[in-house]
């Protein structure tokens, strides 16, 4: 295990029953989360990319413990050695869990309308009893200021900020505790498009400012591509390609990574122009009744038998890149320069 891993993931899954009728009894079991491995090195961007639906935000939860996760560990490593937070409960799991915050979507619904700035963002220093009265009142000052706001700002409430600065107060929130790592659950989406840059610069200063490792979720390549050092591509609850982001961008390994790309738009209009756009055809498997073999061969036009058999592995290729496809090393597929 390298020293600089602060985080390993190692066959996470989740499975949600689904029940019906009076009796409310069990009928079938939704795989949203399926065998995830990947890890996370010391002031690295790690960036999941995939279709809405595809497992995304579950995984993250998971990850945190925010829901529970069926199987799998999760490691975090603080002291040198790593600690499965999946094992751990009460007073061990709040201290290993202060350690990862999450950065949610909607900057609205993340907010409690009810109480003003200075109780939400010090609400986890309260509840940790790391400070208290003029103290608390001085850290979300210096919290809110280290995000762009002022700290007069504390005796507002929500709706009195824009969707910009509301997403300023949940970063402030999500750094009280000085975590190692943060998980951003697609922080830009809900915002105007000429806010999400100044978020984004925001969230990368702060990385290199406080040496954190950050998981970025999102399903805008153009954001993944300039936030990100590494990218993992997840399908149907499955992540099916993982590499450095110049690596993914310019040569994927697996062609839902290829179908991606094509849809991205790039600066270049001459470029853009002569790009031809890979359209799958029909709609993802439902995780309810997921295809036999490769979840992604019903829609791929290079599938083989192979692929209709087996449920390929996350293998290892060249140039610090995995991707579960059987046909990894011999496809030449097209990525964006």
């Amino acid at each position: 295990m390298p020293t600089d891993i602060l985080l390993e993931v190692s066959g996470l899954s989740k499975e949600f029953p689904v029940h019906a009728g009076l009796l409310r009894r069990r009928i079938a079991v939704l795989r949203a989360v399926q065998d995830v491995n990947f890890s996370l090195r010391r002031g690295e961007t790690l960036g999941i990319v995939g279709e809405s639906g595809c497992g995304k935000t579950t995984l993250a939860r998971c990850i945190t413990r925010l829901i529970e996760p069926t199987s799998g560990s999760v490691k975090i490593f603080l002291d040198g050695s790593g600690i499965d937070i999946l094992s751990l409960n009460g007073s061990e799991l709040r201290r290993y869990r202060r350690n990862m915050q999450m950065v949610f979507q909607d900057p609205v619904g993340s907010l409690n309308p009810r109480l003003p700035v200075r109780e939400i963002v010090g609400e986890p220093l309260i509840v940790n009893r790391v400070c208290s009265g003029t103290e608390l009142t001085n850290r979300v000052a210096e919290l809110l200021e280290m995000v762009g706001l002022s700290g007069v700002d504390m005796h507002r409430y929500p709706h009195a900020f824009s969707g910009g600065q509301r997403q300023r107060i949940g970063i402030a929130r999500a750094l009280a505790l000085q975590p190692d790592l943060i998980i951003a659950d697609e922080p830009v989406s809900a915002l105007d498009v000429s806010v999400r840059a100044q978020i984004l610069n925001l969230l990368s200063d702060l990385r290199d400012k406080l040496g954190l490792s950050l998981i970025f979720i999102g399903h805008d390549l153009s954001i993944i591509r300039y936030v990100c050092d590494r990218v993992a591509v997840m399908y149907l609850g499955r992540v099916v390609e993982v590499g450095s982001a110049s690596g993914v961008f310019a040569k994927p390994r697996h062609p839902y990574t290829e179908a991606l790309l094509s849809a991205a738009p790039i600066a270049d209009p001459a470029a853009q122009r002569k790009r031809s756009r890979i359209s799958l055809s029909g709609e993802p498997p439902s995780p309810l009744n997921p295809s036999r073999g490769c979840a992604f061969h019903p829609r791929c036009s290079y599938a083989v038998d192979g692929c209709r058999e087996n449920v390929p592995e996350l293998r290892s290729l060249a140039l610090d890149s995995s991707a579960a496809c059987i046909r990894a090393e011999e496809l030449v597929l097209r990525g964006i320069s």
